[in-house]
């Protein structure tokens, strides 16, 4: 009885410690995503706040993004990141019914497909954003 409760208390345990979580994989591709040329760029008039990179240890997604102040419309900042989408390599993003998603991209990075999302400005703050997971889940 005492090994067939280690068994199931012990196994789960030994999973959680040694493979829950973010690794090495998501960190490389973090780094991958970090380099793309879109998150350097920023529409006319934009003040840059800062980047972040985070990565969720339960789905393991991860995401890298930068910050902008912006005083300008959505329009104008769409049509920029479109422009600079398109330079980087990136697609607009299908949807399920035809045509494409507003401000979101795809690229293949890290071994994976990545998604681009542009937001707001919302109160004068726009983010661009790149998610990404080693799942194949589909984002924005």
């Amino acid at each position: 009885m005492a090994v067939l409760g280690l068994l199931v208390v012990g196994l789960p345990a030994v999973y959680f410690l040694t493979s829950y979580g973010c690794g090495a994989d998501e960190d490389r591709l973090a780094e991958v995503m970090a380099g793309a040329a879109v998150l350097g760029t920023a529409p006319g008039g934009a003040d840059p706040t800062g980047r972040y990179r985070s990565c969720d240890d339960d789905d393991r997604f991860v995401v890298v993004g930068a910050e902008y102040r912006y005083g300008g419309s959505s329009e104008g900042a769409l049509a920029h990141y479109r422009e600079a989408a398109r330079a980087d390599g990136w697609r607009p993003r299908s949807a399920a019914k035809g045509g494409t998603v507003p401000g979101c991209f795809t690229k293949s990075m890290g071994g994976t497909t990545a998604y681009l999302g542009i937001e707001g400005p919302d109160d004068g703050l726009l983010q661009v954003e790149i998610v990404a997971d080693h799942a194949g889940s589909q984002w924005c």
